[in-house]
């Protein structure tokens, strides 16, 4: 895929990544760890893998306000008026309305991939290939483009996208229906259906395309952000900005205008994708031992121990980590809390976060 001025990319680096706590805490989340051990962060490999086919100028990051300094840290090259910074979470619409307007007030003919910056796609080449077809397809199409990987389980976890076998071109279907996160049964129904695949999140588009989207299904963020358009990239910009997202719903680009949409079309893609969302998730895209333990960190002893994930993140001493005995567990240990779960309660470490940030404020989460 060949640099081209009208291309833009935009990484979405605000969430905070609860489950995967307790690695991942509100001052110092997911997207900026090295998880899988490369000795780069998410955000980092996410920044690189874009920067092969978008010119540096043409890469937005945004981010929770209070994570900008962690952006910079991670990527001191990248233009500082790149970097979006969110006053408050507000969910994906809002992240997406704020980065199209600036993308819009620059390049009226801008076409956008749209990201989050802490999945994994371990080939990155056939990847940006799928970008260069979607983006091909939104230049001559006004239509929202979403890539969609062909499901390995009934999973909660995901989105599903319904496509019409009969209506697609050069490989790229058009969407039946769009369902966010449905009950196990209805994600049962659709594995066993095999027409559903899961929305990876990725999404692609032109930027009037999206307006035009955006003041159809959630024209109270569209008005918000028009208003906002002359202040953008001017001293004037963080205030307004403020402004604006209080005044924000909450809402995710998928309940508010994927859901609802008319011209949504999907791209099978296979490109060694994982959302990396769960503790589980790592363990499955992880090495395994002889007893198919996952093992991150050192100082990790197992005796008897099968399925395990075992992550050892507390560099600031020398204490030794022995499990024997035990079944797919996920262990994970820091500075200041130890974890121990079922994988299959993988999904409730979100609300132990959440109860202890309850009792104890934001001290362990």
């Amino acid at each position: 895929m060949e640099k081209n001025k009208n291309y833009y990319a935009v990484i979405m680096a605000g969430g905070v990544g609860s489950r995967f706590w307790p690695a991942s805490r509100s001052n110092y989340p997911k997207q900026f760890l090295d998880i899988l051990g490369t000795g780069k962060s998410l955000l980092q490999q996410t920044y690189e893998r874009f920067s092969k086919s978008f010119f540096p100028e043409n890469i937005f990051i945004v981010t929770n306000a209070a994570y900008i300094h962690l952006v910079k840290e991670q990527l001191p090259h990248m233009p500082e008026d790149r970097i979006l910074g969110e006053p408050t979470a507000k969910n994906t619409a809002a992240c997406i309305a704020y980065a199209s307007a600036k993308i819009h007030k620059i390049n009226t003919h801008a076409v956008c991939v749209v990201a989050p910056s802490d999945h994994l796609i371990l080939d990155e080449n056939k990847f940006l290939d799928y970008v260069e077809l979607g983006i091909d397809f939104a230049k001559k199409n006004h239509s929202l483009i979403t890539l969609g990987i062909k499901p390995r389980r009934a999973d909660t976890g995901y989105g599903y996208i319904q496509y019409l076998e009969n209506e697609s071109e050069n490989g790229i279907f058009r969407v039946k229906t769009f369902t966010e996160k449905p009950t196990i049964e209805i994600a049962e129904s659709f594995i066993e259906s095999g027409d559903f695949l899961w929305n990876a999140g990725i999404f692609i588009w032109s930027v009037s395309s999206i307006k035009k989207a955006f003041k159809k299904h959630l024209p109270e963020q569209y008005e918000l952000f028009e208003t906002a358009a002359q202040s953008l990239f001017t001293k004037d910009e963080t205030i307004l900005i403020r402004n604006f997202f209080e005044q924000c719903r909450s809402i995710s680009i998928d309940y508010g205008i994927m859901e609802k949409a008319e011209n949504v079309f999907v791209i099978q893609g296979d490109f060694g994708w994982s959302d990396l969302g769960t503790w589980t998730s790592l363990y499955e895209n992880s090495n395994h031992d002889a007893n198919e333990n996952a093992i991150k960190g050192n100082n990790i002893f197992t005796y008897d121990a099968e399925g395990c994930l075992i992550s050892n993140s507390n560099r600031s001493n020398n204490k030794i980590i022995a499990v024997k005995g035990v079944k797919d567990l996920i262990i994970v240990d820091t500075q200041d809390v130890l974890l121990i779960c079922d994988k299959s309660k993988e999904q409730e470490v979100k609300q132990i976060s959440t109860d202890l940030k309850i009792k104890f404020n934001e001290k362990f989460t």
